[in-house]
């Protein structure tokens, strides 16, 4: 796959240098990157066009059959670049109480994430809709209890509009739409939608 990705690279870098009058950047031999790329004078919209051309292109699908067996999205009706197809992760990641959208959360779209993933402990984060967590809740009780939901009603508190979040080492009740970075000592991150 890390040879289809440069091959892909280099097709795009092929056409931004012939878009631009040939002209070629330095650096872009072989550390290339999206700040290489955008230096080279052309906007995200050209970039977004360029690789909408490659995917679309049928010569340069024909000589990558594995980067068209690895993306759904390659096919011309659907028009949207690879890293579309594959889990998209919420940037940045909001929770939310029960009334909050979810899905993919952006800064455009605050939607509380719902593929939550805990760093530390490496379980799932589960979210329970219209509940808070007792305030006797400690480590010891999700350990031994996550993810068992007759086990954890014990301590759940029906609560409109709230929802509770919890996986085997940390919990959180939440009333209203907050941004995951001001909740410092969680260690959750977005586990990708869509796969």
């Amino acid at each position: 796959m890390a040879d289809d990705l440069d091959g892909l690279l280099d097709e795009v870098e092929r056409r931004l240098r012939h878009r631009h009058g040939g002209q070629e950047e330095p650096a872009a031999a072989k550390g290339r990157s999206a700040k290489v790329l955008l230096s080279a004078g052309s906007s995200e919209e050209d970039l977004d066009d360029i690789i909408d051309e490659i995917c679309n292109d049928s010569s340069f699908t024909k000589t990558s059959p594995k980067l068209q067996s690895n993306s759904a999205s390659l096919t011309p009706e659907r028009n949207s670049v690879v890293v579309q197809a594959h889990g998209k992760r919420c940037c940045p990641v909001y929770l939310g109480g029960s009334l909050s959208p979810s899905g993919i959360g952006t800064n455009i779209s605050k939607r509380t994430c719902d593929q939550l993933r805990c760093t530390a402990c490496d379980f799932r984060v589960s979210l329970f809709n219209d509940y808070v967590w007792d305030q006797s809740c400690d480590y010891l009780f999700f350990r031994n209890n996550m993810p068992e939901l007759s086990k954890l009603r014990a301590k759940m508190i029906k609560k409109k509009g709230a929802r509770a979040y919890a996986c085997q080492c940390s919990w959180r009740s939440i009333d209203e739409l907050t941004d995951l970075q001001t909740e410092q000592q969680l260690r959750w991150v977005c586990g990708k939608h869509g796969e």
